[in-house]
């Protein structure tokens, strides 16, 4: 009795209050999944292809490709505000007092407040990529200058953005950019290095990627923040079958050969495993490496095209979005047999809430 109680216990957690939002790519929906299942959609959501969500506190965000901000209530899943910011969005913030919009057919950081309503435009006059915020601090790419700009909230109630630095030259064509507590590091499309700026000190160094190989990129690679441990920073290659491992002090530990090029990597909550995605003829792999031993230990195929995947933040379980299939794959991430089918519509991204929890 006392064995079956302990089992009820440790089945109930497993889903213990973790919703999941998947992006409908062609749908104009988020769907909501809950305890394995498929529990809600929230409906006309604009443009969903290539949207992405955050959440704060208890708030919903979602971006979507047309430029609309939409904010939505993750617990009752309805929708409850939205502004479009440009004519094409591709990255945004969320912070305690405001929301933060990199634009690309604009040319502008649009910041808005918590409900959406505009405070400040900046013009930048080029698209623009990698939006993040460190302390009192906003830095993003101008993708069309080559540049790196960091600005300085000068608002108390309300943000108020200037200037802070500009660095130029950094590097061709900035497409993506992930932040580990005060440094920044950005990716470049046509340079064998990444950016990073010291944000405390406000330098700027090029860390040079050890690149072996030159392949057409099909799929942009995404940073994001899902690829930075403890120790290691791991950066997906450009144009190049591999992963590349760096420590905290940038110095080179290793390329990490993939199946093909990759798209995204997501880092498991105890950040032991890597999950790699892939576009082109790979698209139906998933590749996880092992980040103790640097080695691919796990190579995973699906009946479909993978646009993203995602780690249970309370079970051991990988969500993998399959695309083509109409469907998200729920697997035990320490035997990697299925668990659970959940039926979705043309899924790509996936997003992670609880309550009373900010979550990814």
């Amino acid at each position: 009795m006392k064995t079956l109680t302990f089992l009820l216990l440790v089945l109930t957690s497993l889903w213990s209050d973790e919703k999941i939002f998947v992006v409908e790519r062609e749908n104009s929906s988020l769907a909501v999944i809950k305890n394995g299942m498929l529990n809600d959609r929230i409906e006309n959501m604009r443009n969903t292809n290539h949207a992405t969500v955050k959440f704060a506190e208890h708030d919903g965000y979602m971006i979507t490709r047309d430029g609309f901000v939409i904010k939505f209530n993750p617990e009752t899943n309805t929708k409850t505000a939205e502004y479009q910011t440009s004519k094409s969005a591709i990255g945004f913030v969320v912070e305690p007092t405001f929301v933060a919009v990199a634009n690309y057919d604009n040319k502008t950081v649009e910041i808005l407040d918590r409900n959406l309503k505009p405070l400040q435009t900046i013009q930048t006059g080029s698209k623009n990529v990698g939006i993040k915020t460190y302390k009192d601090k906003m830095i993003f790419a101008l993708m069309d200058k080559d540049e790196l700009w960091v600005l300085k909230n000068d608002g108390t109630r309300a943000p108020s953005f200037s200037l802070l630095k500009k660095f130029e030259s950094v590097g061709e064509i900035p497409f993506d950019a992930m932040i580990k507590n005060n440094l920044y590091i950005v990716g470049f499309f046509n340079s064998p290095w990444v950016g990073v700026v010291d944000l405390d000190t406000m330098n700027y160094k090029k860390v040079p990627m050890n690149k072996e190989e030159n392949k057409p990129v099909l799929k942009v690679p995404h940073f994001g923040f899902w690829s930075i441990g403890d120790h290691t920073i791991f950066i997906p290659s450009v144009g190049e079958s591999a992963i590349m491992a760096f420590d905290n002090d940038f110095k080179f530990l290793s390329r990490i050969p993939t199946e093909g090029l990759p798209v995204f990597t997501a880092l498991s909550p105890d950040k032991k495993l890597l999950a790699v995605t892939f576009s082109g003829k790979e698209f139906p792999v998933v590749q996880i490496i092992d980040t103790a031993t640097l080695k691919i230990i796990q190579t995973l195929r699906f009946e479909g095209t993978v646009l993203h995947v995602r780690w249970s933040d309370v079970s051991p379980k990988l969500f993998v979005a399959v695309n083509t299939a109409d469907e998200v794959q729920i697997l035990d991430t320490i035997t990697w047999e299925k668990r659970g089918t959940v039926p979705v519509k043309r899924p790509s991204g996936i997003f992670l809430y609880q309550d009373s929890k900010e979550s990814k």
